[in-house]
């Protein structure tokens, strides 16, 4: 009848608290006393109520007497069975005060609460750190002991947390329970699925305190944050050197161990790096997702176009710190710092010549072998360089980019713009050690050096007689083969020599020369 009538007649000595039955009395008041006269006859575990002893001894049998009607799932307490039908109801009864969230346990609302008021009761005893859920802190406890209790039943990897296992479970089933309800992709872990929802909604709710940069992801905030503090938690065993992230750490061990576990499906190519493989795919795919929004001109690769905006925009943001240079790429500052240094980190295996840059020693290496990798597409010759094609494709298309700020000519090569603005300028600034001439261009010191060493280092194959530069072995060729590479255009006469050419046309225009006489012969002459 009291519990239609509500009557509490029976009250508890110590806190006032009152009740129906006499036997909730007696059962409250060992909260009081602390005694617990029910014990488990296998583990030996006491409780203050006989219910919860029988609750507990189910552990033990693995009984199981309470099922859902709906899907069958049994469950050894009557409370969690009420708990899990409210998965099939939709029900949550139990709301926060505060911002209205629903939940389906008032446990969970309890532990939500905390949220509000900061509240972390659980604390470790060895780091001091504080949680809102005692569940946390068991698991936390672990990264201490190492303990790792729950084990993969297919693979046996363990962990520390079972929910990690079911996680984990699924790298074998395949199961992704998780879909998104706008693209359909579907995933292993909620939290995933919430992450990936914000790329469709382009939700940043992660902020940064001291740049307030936004980030879609926690994670992504907490790495950010590494940026201003300097932090670097990851470091390696093997050579001590320390990263901002897990991850980097773990691609950085793979240079120690040299493995390399992502391969290329189409040619075997092994790569340590997963981003490293989908860059090469494009190597086969021709792909180039990344655009220039100045020129047009697309990339396989992110940071070649960022690289490549740079061009336009003239930014240099590598500074030497010797002499203040700048450069556009990284790369280059590097390679330049070796000009104070004298670094020569690469050297040739044939003949040890040392090089500052690895492209210069991978060039070099084909004088050895005679390769020639770049041909021309037009006319086939072929290259030990592509800048070299590139330079050489400009013959066919008479392209000429480089143009001069001061008098508008063009040119094919950067380095002819160069050389020709000295002409503007006046400098010369390669000079001889010897006699202290000055040069324009670094060839013509070269050519001049000869003079004062006698080098000649270009010979005739037919007779032997030799030179120091190249275009009087090439007029000198002319006496032997009797060839007559010059042609008047006005009466079709032909001279071995362009200066001969030039005084002949003098005697058409009516001016005074010298006229020129003809060197060549007309069938080849044997050396004496």
């Amino acid at each position: 009848m009291r519990s239609h009538t509500g009557e509490k007649p029976l009250s508890c000595t110590v806190c006032g608290k009152t009740f129906t039955q006499k036997g909730h009395l007696i059962s409250h008041a060992r909260t009081h006393t602390g005694e617990k006269p029910f014990s488990c006859s296998v583990c030996g575990k006491r409780f203050t109520q006989k219910g919860s002893l029988k609750i507990h001894t189910r552990t033990h049998t693995g009984e199981k007497p309470f099922t859902c009607l709906v899907c069958g799932k049994a469950f050894s307490k009557n409370e969690s069975l009420k708990i899990h039908i409210r998965t099939h109801t939709g029900e949550k009864p139990f709301s926060c005060s505060v911002c209205g969230k629903a939940f389906s346990q008032n446990e969970s609302l309890k532990i939500h609460i905390r949220t509000h008021m900061g509240d972390k009761p659980f604390s470790c005893s060895v780091c001091g750190q504080t949680f809102t859920r005692k569940g946390h802190l068991i698991s936390h406890a672990r990264t201490h002991t190492g303990e790792k209790p729950f084990s993969c039943s297919v693979c046996g990897k363990t962990f520390k947390r079972k929910g990690s296992v079911k996680i984990h479970t699924r790298t074998h089933t395949g199961e992704k329970p998780f879909s998104c309800s706008v693209c359909g992709q579907r995933f292993t872990r909620k939290r995933i699925l919430i992450s990936h929802a914000r790329t469709h909604t382009g939700e940043k709710p992660f902020s940064c305190s001291v740049c307030g940069k936004d980030f879609s992801h926690n994670q992504s905030l907490k790495i950010h944050i590494r940026t201003h503090t300097g932090e670097k938690p990851f470091s390696c065993s093997v050579c001590g050197q320390r990263f901002t992230r897990k991850g980097d750490l773990k691609i950085h061990i793979r240079t120690h161990t040299g493995e390399k576990p992502f391969w290329c499906s189409v040619c075997g190519k092994a790569f340590s790096h997963n981003e490293s493989l989908k860059i090469h795919i494009r190597t086969h795919t021709g792909e180039k997702p990344f655009w220039c929004s100045v020129c047009g001109k697309a990339f396989s690769r992110k940071h070649h176009l960022e690289d490549h905006t740079r061009t336009h925009t003239g930014e240099k943001p590598f500074s030497c710190s010797v002499c203040g240079q700048r450069f556009t790429w990284k790369g280059d500052l590097i390679s330049h710092a070796r000009t104070h240094t004298g670094e020569k980190p690469f050297s040739c295996s044939v003949c040890g010549q040392t090089f500052t840059r690895k492209g210069i020693l991978i060039s070099h290496a084909r004088t050895h072998t005679g390769e020639k990798p770049f041909s021309c597409s037009v006319c086939g010759k072929t290259f030990t360089e592509k800048r070299n094609l590139k330079k050489h494709t400009r013959t066919h298309t008479g392209e000429k980019p480089f143009s001069c700020s001061v008098c508008g000519k063009a040119f094919s090569h950067n380095e002819s713009l160069k050389i020709h603005i000295r002409t503007h300028t006046g400098e010369k600034p390669f000079s001889c050690s010897v006699c202290g001439k000055t040069f324009t261009e670094k060839s013509n010191l070269k050519k001049h050096t000869r003079t004062h060493t006698g080098e000649k280092p270009f010979s005739c194959l037919v007779c032997g007689q030799a030179y120091s530069l190249k275009q009087h072995l090439k007029k000198h060729l002319i006496t032997h083969t009797g060839k007559e590479s010059f042609s008047c255009s006005v009466c079709g006469r032909t001279f071995s020599h362009k200066r001969s050419l030039k005084e002949h046309l003098i005697t058409h225009t009516g001016e005074q020369c010298f006229p020129a006489q003809s060197v060549a012969t007309n069938s080849l002459q044997q050396p004496n």
